[in-house]
Order: structure tokens, then C-alpha cells, then sequence
């Protein structure tokens, strides 16, 4: 026992372990929410629309034959004020007619339908397009210009040659509705930022990832759907709002140069003519259009919530 003792006396003393000193949180800068700054531009946009329909010139300003800067009358530019109140108003001056917002919704909504399916059909083919030339490389050389020269046509003079077309076509008991042709212009427009992104997309991944995945004897097909479509997805998201912004567009503009009839693009023709006698009117439509494309950006930015594990992240080195 006495041995132990002295032992236990003679070994050195070991030191306490020292605590590391806690780390100090430091604060983050509050972010404001994404639609909390779309709030701050409407309501920027607003005000430069007010400043400008009180301090503008009433005739605008005209440099030589060009237009400069736009009339800032009551006709040109109501008050914001007014065209909102116009909106809780009745279509007509007659008291049993219905809101106008009520007839906005329903136009917007065979607009929303009739771009919905142009949408479609462009993602598909875009997609198509896509691995055509992701598949062959002469498939890219000889399509790629192509796609990039469609989009140069002009759809007002496109889209009734489009109807023209379509009324001749009948397969049996088959026969083309208007409706068709509107949605075969919106899908013209989808199409291009989809084959464009999904190409970019697929062709992301880097080049030793690609040859990791071939010493693994993975085949074509499996590097596609394991390498190439989750990498695509930040490219696909992009190409997809743009394809969903081009879908309306384009339905908005084959309407007006159809004549087809139930949509937006015909409500603003119609009430156009009527801006004479009543200026706020005219703008109803055009904000059923602008919600319209909140709608497809605010639905193709929750499926982007839903594929946030797909983005892509740079890794620093130590």
C-alpha cells in the first residue's frame, strides 16, 4: 500500500483537459421573404405609374416621329386607384350585370387551360428535341439552328396561317377547334427554352463523373437517369418558367390575331375599343393576363421548393 502511495506521489502531475471556449453565434442578416420583395416592386411600380400620370406631359413627348415618352392623360393613364375600383364594378353600366372582375376570371381561365395544354405539348417536344440531340451529335448540328430560327417568325402573322390549316384538317369524325390552334402557337413558344435548357442541362455533368459512371459499365441508359436528369433539374426549373411565361404569351397573341373567342386576348381587343368611354375598363384584362403568369411562376417555384436536394453545390477546398 505504501509502494502505491509513493508511486501515485512520484508520477507527474497531468494537466485538466481545457474546454474549448464556446463559439459565439454570429447573427445573420434578416433576409426579406421573396414575396415580400415582389410587394416592395409593385408597389415601386406604382408609384413611378402615379409620379409620372401627375408630373408627365399630357401629350407625351415626340422627338421627331418617335414617341419618347407616353401620354400621361386620364385616357392614356387612370389613376390605380380607378382601374382596381373598376374591377368590383359591373361589366356594363347596367345594374344586374355581373362583376367584372367575375368575366376577367372566367377569360383568364380558358386562356390558363388552352396555355396549360400548349405547355405540355412544348415540354414534351422540347424534351424530345432535347435527347435527339443529346443522342446525335449530327442530330445537333442539323436541328439546333432550326430551333433558334423558329422563334424568330412572327406569331401575328403566323398564327392565322396556323387556323387556316387547321380548318382543312379532318380525320373521320375528327374536326380542328380554334381552341387547337391557340394552344398549337403557345406549345411553338414553350418548346424552345425547354429543348434549349434540357440540352444545356444534360450536358452539365463533368467529364470525369461521366467516365466513373462507364468504368462502372453503366449503360447509356442508366447514366442518363442516375448522371444527367438530376443534374439537369437547376436547368430544367429555368426552362420551365420561361416555357410557362411563352405558353401564355403565346396564347394571349393567337387569340388576338385568330379572333378566338372566351379568352383573354379577345377581352382585350374588345375593351379597347371601349377605352374611349371608359379608360380603367381597358385594364382589366391585361392584369387577368399579368396574374396569370404569377400563377404559372408562383406553381413552377413550389416545384422548385420540392427539387431543392438537385441544386447543385460547390464544394471549397480546405
Amino acid at each position: 500500500m505504501t509502494a502505491v502511495l509513493e508511486q501515485r506521489r512520484a508520477a507527474p502531475e497531468q494537466p485538466a483537459p481545457q474546454q474549448a471556449p464556446p463559439q459565439r453565434r454570429v447573427p445573420q442578416p434578416r433576409r426579406f421573404a421573396p414575396w415580400l420583395w415582389g410587394v416592395v416592386g409593385v408597389a415601386l411600380l406604382v408609384a413611378i405609374w402615379e409620379l409620372y400620370r401627375f408630373a408627365g406631359p399630357a401629350d407625351g413627348l415626340v422627338v421627331g416621329e418617335l414617341r419618347v415618352l407616353p401620354r400621361a392623360s386620364e385616357l392614356a393613364m387612370p389613376h390605380v386607384a380607378e382601374m382596381i375600383a373598376r374591377l368590383f364594378s359591373g361589366e356594363t353600366r347596367s345594374s344586374t350585370a355581373a362583376p367584372l372582375w367575375l368575366t376577367v376570371v372566367q377569360a383568364a381561365l380558358v386562356t390558363g387551360g388552352t396555355s396549360a395544354v400548349g405547355f405540355a405539348v412544348g415540354v414534351i417536344v422540347g424534351l424530345g428535341f432535347a435527347l435527339l440531340m443529346l443522342v446525335f451529335r449530327v442530330g445537333r448540328w442539323a436541328l439546333l439552328p432550326w430551333i433558334v430560327l423558329s422563334q424568330t417568325v412572327p406569331l401575328i402573322a403566323f398564327a392565322p396561317m396556323v387556323r387556316s390549316w387547321g380548318s382543312q384538317l379532318t380525320i373521320g369524325a375528327f374536326e380542328w377547334q380554334d381552341w387547337m390552334s391557340v394552344a398549337l402557337i403557345a406549345s411553338y413558344l414553350a418548346f424552345f427554352p425547354v429543348a434549349v435548357g434540357a440540352l444545356s442541362g444534360f450536358e452539365s455533368p463533368d467529364r470525369v463523373h461521366v467516365e466513373l459512371m462507364r468504368t462502372y459499365a453503366a449503360s447509356w441508359w442508366s447514366l442518363f437517369l442516375r448522371l444527367r436528369l438530376p443534374a439537369a433539374v437547376p436547368h430544367l426549373l429555368t426552362a420551365l418558367r420561361l416555357a410557362a411565361a411563352n405558353a401564355i404569351i403565346g396564347a394571349v397573341v393567337a387569340e388576338v390575331s385568330t379572333g378566338s373567342r372566351g379568352g383573354i386576348g379577345r377581352m382585350i381587343i374588345q375593351f379597347a375599343g371601349q377605352a374611349s368611354s371608359d379608360p380603367p375598363k381597358a385594364w382589366a384584362p391585361i392584369f387577368g393576363a399579368v396574374a396569370l403568369g404569377l400563377i404559372a411562376a408562383g406553381s413552377l417555384a413550389v416545384t422548385g421548393r420540392l427539387l431543392k436536394d438537385y441544386r447543385r453545390v460547390e464544394v471549397a477546398s480546405a
